[in-house]
């Protein structure tokens, strides 16, 4: 296997070099000091595994993963800092993580956990584990920019869609409908998740099977018997049920 080391931090770096220097089916075949480089290297270099820190100070990890282009995906090894239960929610995951400072066994538990996983595999679930990783983190209270970008697998391409752009959202059996002025994209999640990685201020479950974005309700239509539907600025006419009625005005300022 072909591994990147990237972290800021040159002891960190030299660190997990020097281990790696004792695994034999690991050849590394290069080293960043930030994500920029981090990008390009991973980008031309297609290393199937990288180790990456988290927090650097160019950017964090996970907006070095939004802007990797190769394909098949590296397997991604985090490096990081940060003690928080929420990294132990996926500890388990294909997604793993190193907590500074590790110990050399720790290390290589996770390499042998690596060295059994496929590279189709590791590109096969590459949205799934981001997804998961942005609940981690946003039920654990970190307030890290990735929560604010959303990964859309698409054939051999990875979309991000930025939520700012999506006017409301529908649930379709297993997956979710994101409806953008531009497209629909197709994700294989639940509302539930979605809305706890969503930015409450602008997103409202209206309804079991949809949230809306406020900022594109273009008006609010009074039927009968007080119900309200709301009319987006792509025409679409949403209903508001009787149990999200109050929250939805609330939040729209009525």
């Amino acid at each position: 296997m072909k591994a990147l080391v990237v972290d800021d931090e040159e002891l960190a770096r030299k660190r997990v070099l020097n281990l790696l220097g004792e695994v034999d089916q690991i050849e590394v075949i290069g080293e960043c000091s930030n994500g920029k480089t981090a990008i390009q290297a991973i980008n031309e270099k297609k290393p199937d595994l990288v180790f990456l820190d988290i927090n650097m100070k160019d950017m964090n990890g996970f907006e070095v993963l939004q802007k990797v282009e190769a394909s098949p995906k590296p397997i991604v090894i985090f490096v990081t800092a940060y003690d928080n239960y929420a990294l132990k929610a996926f500890d388990a995951e294909a997604f793993d993580f190193l907590l500074k400072p590790f110990k050399d066994q720790r290390f290589f538990k996770t390499i042998d956990k690596v060295l059994k996983t496929t590279r189709q595999e590791a590109d096969t679930n590459f949205e799934k584990r981001l997804m998961e990783m942005f609940h981690s983190f946003s039920k654990g209270g970190l307030q890290l920019n990735a929560v604010s970008k959303i990964p859309v697998r698409q054939g051999n391409k990875t979309y991000i869609v930025d939520p700012r752009n999506i006017l409301y959202i529908s649930a379709s059996g297993y997956y979710a409908e994101l409806f953008t002025s531009e497209k629909k994209h197709v994700l294989r999640e639940s509302l539930n998740n979605l809305e706890e990685i969503l930015d409450p201020s602008s997103f409202v479950r209206v309804h079991r099977s949809t949230i809306i974005n406020l900022n594109f309700v273009k008006e609010i239509i009074h039927s009968d018997y007080a119900e309200i539907d709301a009319r987006m600025e792509d025409d679409k006419l949403i209903r508001i049920s009787k149990s999200h009625k109050k929250e939805f005005l609330e939040k729209i300022g009525i």
